[in-house]
């Protein structure tokens, strides 16, 4: 899907909150990779998540990888500005809309806070060349884009993930997406309620390497 909005999954950024936040507490880098991030409205409510569950100084070490295939090679200089329409923020609660973005004049735009805003990289980046952006993540977020591969393609992404993960890291797949039984012994789900996974010990070993990384600023 090339276009979002915010808090599409309301029930995923519950889960963040409750399993994955309390985790990161006293990590100095807090590495998470959105994958298949569209324009922004899905790295951007992460961050609100986070934002909201941790103290100025704690969300000051997140650094969220917001990538995407990006076609249109719009979504760059959209997720940078931060810019976006009533209609797009219209599932946020008016609480949080006033505490993490400002009206552009009297337009139907708005821009989102800058500490947000300086938490977020985007990066065009294709899943499919099977080269992570970066290691050592503690969260990835990869929503309705294993969808669209083939069984095998998924497999060959879903063992990208698992090695770029931290080894206490999470994985958050779209609601209708599970694991497949071949990566039983490499995540546990952490929740019935949702698409959450947590890394097991590294029990496997590809050829994929981090020397391969794409680059990231």
């Amino acid at each position: 899907m090339a276009f979002t909005f915010f808090f599409r999954d309301p029930r995923a950024l519950g889960l963040i909150s409750k399993h994955v936040v309390p985790k990161l507490a006293g990590k100095k880098d807090i590495k998470i990779w959105d994958a298949g991030c569209a324009h922004g409205p899905e790295p951007y409510s992460l961050a609100i998540t986070l934002r909201e569950e941790m103290s100025h100084f704690m969300f000051r070490n997140v650094k969220i990888y917001a990538t995407d295939i990006d076609g249109s090679n719009l979504f760059e200089n959209r997720i940078r500005e931060g810019v976006y329409s009533r209609i797009e923020i219209g599932r946020i609660p008016d609480s949080i809309k006033k505490r993490y973005f400002s009206q552009i004049g009297e337009t139907e735009h708005f821009k989102i806070k800058d500490e947000l805003r300086s938490r977020v990289n985007f990066l065009k980046h294709d899943l499919l060349s099977l080269k992570p952006a970066g290691g050592d993540f503690n969260l990835i977020v990869c929503k309705n884009v294993l969808l669209h591969f083939t069984p095998s393609q998924r497999l060959e992404v879903l063992k990208m993930f698992y090695n770029s993960l931290a080894s206490d890291g999470f994985l958050v797949l779209e609601r209708t997406q599970e694991i497949p039984e071949l990566f039983d012994n490499m995540f546990e789900k952490v929740s019935s309620g949702g698409q959450l996974f947590r890394k097991l010990k590294d029990t496997i070993k590809n050829n994929i390497s981090f020397r391969n990384e794409i680059s990231i600023n």
